[in-house]
């Protein structure tokens, strides 16, 4: 019987957009309006390295620190990647965030604001940052309140952060779509044009109901190991 042929992440990543093509057409949005973020945590540079060869530019990361041992000399040789924070980010390594990463999608409490407010004078960069809402009020999880983000919002535009959209994760027993356009009504509400919302198991919902960015790990790269 000959051998069946093994799946790579080029194969993974082929298959994650042709899905994400599919969902975009049956919600009527343009494919091209959202865009995919390889969460890359826990991989190597040579686990990421096939995906930036075959035209993946967006990949995230959860930890500065991790991001900090293997991003910049992927950058130094990949110029054109973007590096999206997508992990809770404490305050003291705000300014150590604005160095490294392109887009901050997870700003959720006022102290964060101030932290990054500052780091991004300091260092003269202006990085797109998404507020993340804790869209089902979880207490172990990170997130503005549904409440709270008027106010969080208010305090991130007088800081001079450039608020590019909001940012949840829904609670994972549970139907995610509640969620997702409970998140795009908030968004529409405060005249925030995009929303990061979706992973490897509920990107397609997410895409109908109005995600422009997708966080996809697990479905890219395959299962981590069960030690990490």
């Amino acid at each position: 019987m000959q051998e069946a042929t093994r799946e790579t992440s080029a194969d993974r990543l082929t298959a994650i957009r042709t899905r994400m093509a599919a969902a975009a057409k049956l919600a009527r949005r343009p494919a091209e309006d959202i865009h995919l973020i390889a969460v890359s945590k826990t991989r190597s540079a040579q686990d990421i390295e096939p995906l930036i060869l075959e035209g993946q530019r967006l990949f995230g990361e959860n930890r500065v620190q991790e991001a900090a041992s293997k991003w910049p000399a992927l950058k130094a040789q990949h110029p054109e990647v973007e590096l999206h924070l997508i992990g809770q980010l404490q305050s003291n390594k705000a300014e150590e965030a604005v160095a490294l990463f392109d887009v901050i999608h997870s700003v959720d409490r006022l102290s964060l604001v101030t932290a990054l407010g500052k780091a991004m004078e300091k260092l003269g960069r202006a990085v797109p940052c998404f507020l993340q809402v804790n869209i089902g009020a979880e207490e172990q999880k990170g997130g503005c309140s549904v409440a709270d983000l008027p106010d969080l919002l208010k305090a991130a535009q007088d800081a001079g952060l450039p608020v590019a959209g909001l940012m949840c994760i829904p609670p994972a027993e549970l139907e995610a779509a509640p969620f997702f356009a409970l998140l795009a009504e908030l968004s529409a509400r405060h005249g925030l044009m995009q929303l990061s919302m979706g992973m490897s198991d509920d990107f397609e919902t997410a895409i109908m109901l109005g995600a422009t960015y997708v966080r996809v790990g697990t479905a890219l790269f395959g299962k981590r190991p069960s030690f990490v």
